[in-house]
């Protein structure tokens, strides 16, 4: 049977440890001596049943299972001391943790939010970005943005998103001004995993039947809308991620219907977090920044 942990202070020690690749620095920033610590990482070991370093004459390294539980320990011990923090600085209402997808973050979160923090200078803000979900339950996430299907009347849903062909004009061949639907075959198409929507679009532009040169797949669209800006083909991309990128011209749209797409962008608050001041300025001014983005999609 497993051992049940019997003291929190050997994770410590480990997390120490972990970051920096050294039970010695690690006990400088713990203010212990380099043989307790590499005593409290072995207690710790015993008790796991699994070696979490490989110790070598001048250096240890993770093993593949300490790499997996140094990832947790961080995580939680972040949240923590995010929560301690809290606590002790009295005012719940002055941190702002915000939990959101990796694209959604980097493409159009992080480029907008000197603009809310402009108008809340009081708030830290504390964005996790992650493509995994939030546990909204345990006080270390005040909201999330996260894309869901979009259900038309949803009063949570920020906004119905669209997928556009985008591409670098660094792309064009001396002499064109644009790439069409009937010079779209000329080029590497990227998609997100699968293929599906580039066939959803190009069937519902009736311009299936070209040769198409489905060369690249990536996980999610900021990777495939910085790979578009290298030149490196056309993407099938979230408009919102692609936005910024549109607007001040680094990136081109083909022009031609865009095929449905049911996927959006939802808004999930907390629990008991609810009317809190915060909660309140932060999702009035995500919908006043959504407002602005939709309002120029024609014209960017």
């Amino acid at each position: 049977m497993p051992k049940p942990l019997r003291s929190l202070s050997g994770l410590l020690d480990f997390d120490c440890a972990a970051r920096w690749g050294s039970f010695k620095l690690a006990a400088q920033e713990l203010h212990k001596t380099p043989a307790a610590i590499s005593l409290q990482v072995k207690q710790l070991e015993e008790t796991l049943g699994f070696e979490l370093f490989t110790r070598h004459p001048r250096h240890i390294a993770l093993t593949e299972k300490g790499q997996e539980l140094a990832a947790t320990v961080r995580r939680m011990l972040g949240e923590l001391n995010t929560k301690v923090a809290a606590l002790q600085g009295g005012d719940e209402e002055k941190v702002l943790r915000i939990s959101t997808t990796h694209s959604l973050a980097i493409k159009w979160l992080v480029p907008r939010i000197p603009r809310f923090t402009m108008r809340h200078p009081e708030l830290d803000i504390r964005i996790d970005s992650s493509d995994l979900l939030a546990d909204m339950n345990d006080g270390g996430t005040d909201i999330a943005v996260r894309t869901y299907d979009a259900i038309p009347g949803d009063p949570d849903l920020l906004f119905q998103d669209e997928l556009v062909a985008v591409y670098s004009p660094s792309l064009l061949a001396p002499g064109e001004t644009e790439i069409t639907l009937e010079t779209l075959n000329r080029y590497p198409l990227l998609h997100e995993q699968t293929t599906d929507t580039w066939i959803k679009l190009l069937r519902h532009n009736n311009a299936l039947n070209g040769n198409y040169n489905f060369s690249r797949s990536y996980t999610n669209f900021a990777v495939m809308v910085q790979s578009a800006l290298a030149g490196q083909g056309v993407a099938l991309v979230s408009h919102a991620i692609a936005n910024e990128d549109l607007c001040n011209g680094s990136l081109k749209m083909v022009r031609c219907a865009h095929a449905e797409y049911k996927r959006g962008y939802r808004i999930i608050v907390g629990r008991g977090k609810d009317g809190m001041g915060k909660i309140t300025h932060f999702c009035d001014w995500l919908r006043e920044e959504v407002a602005v983005m939709q309002k120029g999609f024609y014209q960017c």
